[in-house]
């Protein structure tokens, strides 16, 4: 993958770790009930979810490739309608309420993880997401398997830092989020929108 990139695939991805996601609400509650050290099962569970989401959108897009030497071309304009739309949904999101859990329902250690996990691959979209994110910065001349396992460290590293700073500052950030939660999720649809626009005139 060369530096340039990278450079706008790392910078994409910190956008998308700040959008608010159920992972991230759940290392937000974890924080707040457990610390940010217990809630480090709970980010590793996610974090092993996204990765192997990736991997299996990673081995259709893969497929494609292998059957149509412009399925590449497709996929990012596909893609980029789809982020488009991951936009507009997300400006019209309502403001997060984040609802209180009972502590004696969650048990630290492992089955903090494994709800991580749970959370992470539970929700399909998440492929789908991946089916139209990653085509924008592959390059179909290079090998797809070494990109995806730089894309893959590179979002496990980010998303597990934004969310290990959220468990961080549990007890403050939620006040914000319940109050100014419709502004940050203008915001944030605004920056799915403006790279779905965007991303497929890349080269």
């Amino acid at each position: 993958m060369a530096l340039h990139t990278w450079l706008i695939y790392f910078t994409a991805i910190i956008g998308l770790s700040l959008t608010p996601g159920p992972n991230g609400l759940l290392a937000l509650t974890h924080g707040a009930l457990y610390g940010h050290r217990r809630t480090l099962w709970t980010i590793a569970g996610g974090v092993i979810g996204f990765v192997a989401l990736m991997a299996l959108s990673m081995f259709g897009i893969s497929a494609l490739l292998n059957a149509s030497v412009h399925a590449l071309v497709i996929l990012k304009w596909a893609g980029g309608a789809y982020l488009i739309w991951l936009g507009i949904q997300l400006w019209r999101a309502p403001a997060l309420q984040l609802s209180a859990v009972d502590p004696a329902q969650l048990k630290p250690g492992p089955q903090l993880l494994r709800q991580g996990l749970l959370s992470a691959i539970s929700n399909p979209k998440v492929i789908l997401f991946y089916g139209a994110f990653l085509p924008q910065f592959l390059d179909p001349q290079g090998n797809l398997w070494l990109q995806f396992a730089v894309m893959a460290l590179t979002f496990a590293l980010v998303e597990g830092l934004v969310e290990y700073v959220l468990a961080r500052a549990a007890h403050r950030i939620r006040p914000w989020l319940e109050r100014s939660g419709k502004g940050f999720n203008r915001c944030c649809g605004g920056l799915f929108a403006l790279m779905g626009a965007a991303l497929p005139l890349t080269r």
